[in-house]
């Protein structure tokens, strides 16, 4: 495996030119920036002391915007223009929000990417997430003193193309130069081993406002190998939020709560399951309940609300241990990363799971941007990059469609960032002068289950007999996972690209159904591969052997042969059409056998006829 060596190309600078570079952990809930001051990192606080910003902005109709804690602070009065946990909408459609009626937004179903009606106008996530990022940049300028040369911008490692192409666009808008994007578990393992010094195999458990990752790495003398990597991009600390939310509601009777209440209600719920971190009980206070008593909610009634979802959680857990070949009672330590962890039952879990007490020495909300500072630093020429490599992957195998709807896969998940793999492929009819690429992702063998990501043609290709050409196809990710694809006929040179930019990219469920599927699903994607591979050499023979007939089939066939051949095609047609893979070989096995030989009288002709009229001494 190659090692990847994290110092980009011209980054370097002379000892004497501090280049400042940040850190930045663009959270659902919370965001934080960091940078490496004085040889190691810290996180830069704003002028009130304050480490975390809220992720949160609010419109205002004169075109005010106030973000983070100015926002949150008077959220409940103007819920409908004051958006929390936008990243959980970053490059999504309205089709893969979880339940859009229960949040206060205005939603605009666009094509592409969702919007969001606000009072100043439509808005996209984007956008949102911008204002974060600017007040992020505008922190450390001021804490810093100088303008940002670069941020590595952390983002959950199960984020797709579409989320990650989503971030950086909201970073450009925020006068952000990207200089990486870093998945948020490798982030944390940077932090935690650069600190302690660590060796052996981790288990980062990453469990954030609006999503789940688990990675695990192998930590050797500076060397960051991530292993293996799952998570689900539609779980997070707001779903623990949602359940107590709706248990609240029908503790208070309250079917159809306006927006104001409902906005008052989701601040309850988060108020109450932190707290329940602390204590073992506290008194909750429902809105249209002023004269009644408040209710009781005990840490053991959240532990049974949330059991199911927080077991959710370890099925992504056991996919990451089986690729990368381990056991759970291998693993040297689990760090915990993300707010969500601070939660009693969930530390519980994961000991349990793990056989060993999670590491909870590091703050679980700071780690992450402390560790993106580290990479920054490294990037921005600060740091030698012989100190330390970092080796991530991609969640999610990426393919081609071939003939009978099969996905050929060039890259496998779990493979190592950057990474570049190329195939060759060829045309399936005589004459052929075009091919229709199609870029897919997913672990299934039939391109129906998989997820589109790109279509683009290449054109030009010289005509030639089926099979004669060859097309070779490169698939590069880049170190932020971001896909391009490169089509080349190697005779003529004609080419054709696609930087896979998709409107927006997987579905939340789809990113949690297609590993599990795949292994679900094995056996029968096995049978549908082979059925698919069969048509496709069944239809080739079918092929050559009508064009055969219709060329030669007059003059060195005799009547009786003819019908035989026509017979057996007609009967090899009829099987095409069916289900049954061994009537479909046993017809082509059939034809075969007849057709063998008139191929060899074909043969022949063809070299009577280019010998004749010619000499030995020719020759």
């Amino acid at each position: 495996m190659a090692l990847l060596n994290i110092a980009e190309p011209g980054m370097g600078t002379a000892p004497h030119q501090h280049r400042l570079a940040v850190g930045i952990d663009l959270g659902t809930t919370n965001s934080l920036v960091a940078a490496v001051r004085n040889g190691s990192g810290s996180i830069l606080n704003d002028d009130q002391g304050r480490a975390l910003l809220p992720s949160a902005v609010r419109y205002h109709g004169d075109g005010r915007i106030d973000v983070g804690h100015e926002a949150l602070a008077r959220a409940q009065e103007d819920p409908a223009n004051t958006f929390v946990s936008v990243k959980r909408f970053m490059g999504r459609g309205l089709n893969d929000v979880a339940e859009p009626t229960h949040l206060p937004y205005r939603f605009v179903d666009e094509p592409g990417m969702l919007r969001l009606d606000t009072a100043t106008g439509i808005k996209s996530p984007v956008e949102i997430s911008a204002e974060v990022l600017k007040v992020m940049r505008q922190r450390a300028e001021q804490t810093l003193g100088g303008e940002l040369a670069g941020a590595v911008i952390t983002v959950p490692a199960y984020f797709d193309d579409a989320q990650r192409q989503a971030t950086r666009d909201a970073a450009r808008l925020a006068g952000l130069h990207v200089l990486r994007l870093l998945n948020e578990p490798t982030a944390a393992a940077v932090a935690y081993g650069l600190d302690h010094g660590s060796e052996g195999v981790y288990a980062v458990y990453d469990l954030g406002g609006g999503t789940f990752d688990i990675s695990i790495l192998r930590m050797q003398r500076g060397v960051f190998e991530v292993l293996a990597t799952n998570g689900d991009s539609a779980l997070g600390g707001d779903d623990f939020d949602r359940l107590l939310y709706t248990w609240l509601l029908e503790q208070a009777g309250m079917e159809t709560p306006d927006i104001c209440e409902a906005g008052e209600l989701w601040s309850i719920a988060r108020r109450a399951k932190e707290a329940l971190s602390e204590q073992h009980q506290v008194q909750v206070a429902l809105p249209r309940s002023e004269d009644a008593p408040p209710i009781l909610l005990t840490r053991e009634q959240f532990t049974g609300l949330t059991r199911e979802l927080l077991k959710k959680t370890f099925a992504p857990v056991r996919r990451a241990l089986r690729d990368a070949a381990l056991n759970a009672d291998e693993i040297k330590g689990v760090v915990l990363v993300g707010g969500a962890t601070r939660m009693p039952h969930l530390r519980e879990a994961v000991a349990e799971f793990f056989g060993q007490a999670p590491l909870t020495d590091h703050d679980p909300d700071q780690v992450v941007a402390l560790g993106a500072a580290i990479q920054a630093d490294v990037l921005a020429g600060n740091r030698s990059a012989d100190d330390w490599l970092l080796l991530d992957v991609i969640p999610l195998s990426l393919g081609i469609e071939t003939m009978g709807g099969l996905v050929e896969k060039l890259i496998p998940r779990n493979a190592t960032l950057p990474v570049a793999r190329a195939q060759e492929f060829t045309t399936f009819k005589d004459g052929q002068t075009a091919m229709s690429l199609h870029v897919v992702q997913g672990e299934r063998e039939l391109v129906a289950d998989c997820r589109s990501l790109a279509r683009f043609e290449l054109r030009g290709i010289p005509p030639m007999a089926a099979g004669a050409a060859r097309i070779q196809v490169t698939f590069q990710v880049d170190a932020d996972g971001l896909l391009s694809v490169t089509a080349r006929e190697q005779t003529s040179g004609v080419e054709a690209a696609v930087t896979v930019k998709p409107s927006y990219g997987l579905s939340d469920e789809e990113v949690a159904r297609m590993l599990t599927e795949s292994h679900a699903c094995a056996g029968d994607d096995a049978q549908s591969r082979a059925w698919r591979e069969q048509q496709v050499d069944a239809q080739r023979l079918c092929d050559a052997t009508r064009s055969a007939v219709a060329e030669d089939g007059e003059a060195l066939l005799s009547d009786a042969e003819r019908r035989a051949i026509d017979d057996a095609l007609q009967t090899l047609e009829a099987a095409l059409a069916g289900t049954d893979i061994q009537t479909l070989k046993q017809a082509q096995e059939r034809l075969n056998q007849l057709t063998t030989e008139f191929a060899a009288r074909r043969m022949d002709n063809s070299i009577q006829t280019a010998l004749s009229g010619r000499s030995v001494a020719e020759l």
